[in-house]
Order: structure tokens, then C-alpha cells, then sequence
């Protein structure tokens, strides 16, 4: 019995700090830089300008 509770515990403060250190970490939604972002045709064109003997992915 006192192994579950141990294990309960450990489990409750896991899940409580796993929430807290989601909620601290920084990472936020931000915009889209648009500028940063290829356009479709350019990669279109990356496939015909590949070259023979190169991997490209």
C-alpha cells in the first residue's frame, strides 16, 4: 500500500511540474514571417535544377 501511494505521489508531482515547466518554457504562438518563407515556385523549380548524383530531399 504504501508502494502505490509512493508511486500516486510521484506521479501527481510529475504531471504538476511537467504543467508548470510547459507554461514557463517561452514558447509562444508568434506571426509568420512571410519574408522567410520560399514561395512554391522555387520549390517546383529545386527539382528541375537538381543535379544527377545528389541526394536531395
Amino acid at each position: 500500500m504504501v508502494l502505490l501511494i509512493a508511486l500516486f505521489a510521484l506521479t501527481a508531482w510529475a504531471t504538476i511540474s511537467t504543467l508548470v515547466e510547459v507554461r514557463r518554457d517561452g514558447y509562444r504562438q508568434t506571426p509568420t514571417d512571410w519574408s522567410r518563407v520560399s514561395d512554391r515556385v522555387s520549390d517546383r523549380n529545386a527539382t528541375q535544377r537538381a543535379e544527377s548524383m545528389h541526394g536531395y530531399r
